[in-house]
């Protein structure tokens, strides 16, 4: 899996016990379908896999859906979050104990106050000052005065959010994305569950959304052990089985930072 070696993680008896449970959160302008190849992988280790939809709605309620998903589970959990995902874990793990490590791939790892325009810094090429360059807007039933759908630009999404891929899967990808609700650009995160739970992050070096630089900054705050690879922003798609069940993270190409459980 590119997001973590899991089972690695669980070596490092972080997870000790029953076999987790892996749960997946796609981040904007994706779907669960994104983690096919990973979860294909996961499931022929012996794991239990779930991907549910992220609803894309709005940080509160997105971090809601998904810790009310996570009670339905019964024993321990390893939550992984990519991109906007990342943040989505971020909040939606806090006090939950069955959640015994966060696992963060090309994502999003913010501290409390912080939101999404904060954290994409300059070199991403979302980091633009008129979204409109870079985002088509559509109204939705039940929206707030002045909130939209937001949906990458077909001729953006190929080379900047789907960059490493076939340009024609970057096509289709496009076609076929989720929207963002543009409140989520600035809700504000809250109390970060990595200061209580063991993280991890893999930061894909080719990564044209979330700086590179960025993300190594955000997984040396957070304490995460981190892992950089020669991957894009879609790395579970381009990458699956770069760092994945039988592919340690110390193999050759990748780099291994560890790190201590954040204070």
């Amino acid at each position: 899996m590119t997001a973590v070696d899991l089972r690695y993680c669980l070596k490092l008896d972080l997870v000790t016990g029953p076999k987790p449970t892996i749960v997946l959160v796609h981040g904007a302008w994706a779907d669960s379908g994104s983690w096919n190849a990973v979860i294909q992988r996961l499931q022929r280790h012996g794991y239990t896999v779930y991907a549910p939809p992220d609803p894309l709605q709005g940080l509160s309620y997105d971090s809601a859906t998904i810790a009310d998903f996570l009670h339905t589970i019964t024993g321990p959990i390893v939550l992984v979050g990519h991109s906007y995902g990342g943040e989505v874990i971020t909040n939606a793990a806090v006090g939950d104990s069955q959640v015994k490590a966060l696992v963060y791939d090309d994502a999003y790892l913010p501290a409390k106050g912080e939101d999404l325009v904060d954290l994409t810094k300059t070199g991403s090429c979302f980091a633009v000052s008129d979204l409109s360059t870079v985002f088509n807007f559509a109204p939705f039933p039940g929206a707030p005065s002045g909130v939209y759908d937001a949906y990458v630009k077909p001729s953006v999404f190929p080379g900047c959010f789907a960059n490493g891929l076939p340009a024609r899967e970057g096509a289709v990808l496009g076609a076929t994305q989720r929207p963002m609700a543009t409140s989520t650009f600035t809700d504000q995160s809250g109390v970060p569950a990595w200061k209580t739970i063991p993280s991890w992050d893999v930061i894909g070096t080719a990564d044209h959304i979330i700086t590179p630089a960025e993300q190594l900054f955000m997984a040396q705050r957070a304490g995460a052990h981190s892992t950089e690879i020669n991957a894009p922003h879609l790395s579970m798609i381009s990458n699956p089985g770069v760092v994945g069940p039988g592919h340690h993270p110390g193999s050759p190409g990748n780099r291994v930072t560890p790190g201590p459980v954040a204070s």
